[in-house]
């Protein structure tokens, strides 16, 4: 096993790994102690490894305690005899004396090679997270490397770091397939028994955010901030911009010349509807736009973070949105409990309301003025 062209060998490796030789050198040196131990199920006492790759050798020292009296032999050795070997041994001085270990062969070589491996692939993961520990919440583009009954595992990167896509990061109706390139939005980065570990999401808002960074210029410079967003993935999407520049038209940035922008976003989202709402810092205004694509007559405070939404007749469905999904993006993306309101219903309210007002004394509190005139 001890050669030049076996230490050659480990140089080549720790080059195309990028690993520093202090490292695998003691990596390597653990492994055949390792090894050993395990070649002799544990009884061969202590032994140590010193590894000199410059006069490519290996060579191994049982380890013993030097002491008045032996009670153990393979972890002991009398100060007397330890004092042949050197004079100035001491009673608790460790004693190293080499040996050649025998059939110390291919089943403990390859052992040693599997350790090794081991603790390279460990390297090769933390040299990994520490390459992608700057990607948390960014796009990256993926190639999908298998898929089971519940996750999608793609592969990550130069260093093909595995990214797992669990269920609720799936976007409901899409379909993956081994080979497909997709882009994903990079939710959490962890070291895991298979090694390195990304969780990545199509569901997510931030895949919207960043997709639309990439397309519009003026987001990535920060002249159009992004203030909010509210996601049902697969369906629909609202996303609340804003700019201080005056002379800046935010939407018309987001859209792009004949909804280009947008389109591209779309597309990328598998014809996710996309609404994009002018975000204001007075909050039932605010309110008022993220409804859209319904017009809003007015919106009333009704209590704290609550309002009142009056919209047409006729616009009523299209405020609310199938299943209640348009009111309910807009209550997430603002922050505000909204109930919806016709602007029938909302007028019956006001009469009742006004009523109410107008109704004359109870017939408990009229009883007493009564009896005063009596």
């Amino acid at each position: 096993m001890v050669s030049k062209e076996f230490f050659e060998a480990l140089a080549d490796l720790e080059a195309e790994k990028g690993i520093r030789s202090e490292i695998f050198i003691d990596a390597l040196r653990n492994a055949l102690i390792s090894a050993y131990k395990k070649q002799y199920d544990g009884g061969a006492g202590d032994v140590d490894i010193r590894i000199n790759p410059e006069k490519n050798s290996i060579k191994y020292y049982t380890v013993r305690t030097a002491v008045e009296e032996v009670t153990d032999k393979e972890k002991e050795i009398s100060l007397a005899e330890a004092q042949l070997l050197k004079k100035s041994y001491k009673a608790g001085d460790l004693v190293y004396e080499e040996f050649v270990p025998k059939d110390f062969g291919r089943i403990a070589a390859q052992t040693a090679k599997q350790v090794i491996l081991q603790k390279l692939h460990e390297i090769e993961r933390d040299n990994t997270l520490s390459e992608f520990s700057d990607k948390k919440d960014e796009l990256m583009s993926c190639v999908v490397r298998k898929v089971d009954a519940k996750n999608v595992y793609v592969e990550l990167g130069k260093g093909q770091i595995e990214g797992i896509m669990l269920p609720q990061d799936q976007v409901p109706g899409e379909k993956y397939e081994v080979n497909d390139r997709l882009k994903v939005y990079v939710k959490n980065i962890k070291s895991s028994g298979r090694g390195a570990q990304v969780l990545v999401s199509r569901a997510s808002a931030g895949l919207v955010k960043r997709l639309f960074e990439n397309e519009v210029p003026e987001i990535k410079a920060g002249t159009v901030v992004v203030k909010a967003i509210s996601r049902e993935a697969g369906q629909r999407t609202k996303m609340a911009i804003y700019s201080e520049d005056a002379q800046v038209d935010a939407v018309g940035a987001c859209v792009g010349n004949k909804g280009s922008r947008v389109n591209a976003v779309v597309a990328e989202l598998g014809g996710e509807k996309v609404d994009i709402i002018l975000w204001s810092e007075n909050p039932l205004e605010f309110i008022a736009k993220a409804l859209s694509p319904a017009k809003v007559i007015s919106v009333t405070q009704v209590g704290e973070k609550s309002a009142i939404a009056v919209v047409p007749d006729d616009k009523l469905s299209l405020a609310i949105g199938r299943d209640g999904q348009n009111a309910r993006l807009a209550a997430r993306l603002t922050g505000w409990k909204i109930d919806v309101k016709s602007e029938s219903v909302a007028a019956k309210m006001e009469e009742l309301q006004a009523s109410a007002e107008e109704e004359p004394e109870t017939e408990e509190e009229a009883v007493p003025a009564a009896e005063a005139e009596e």
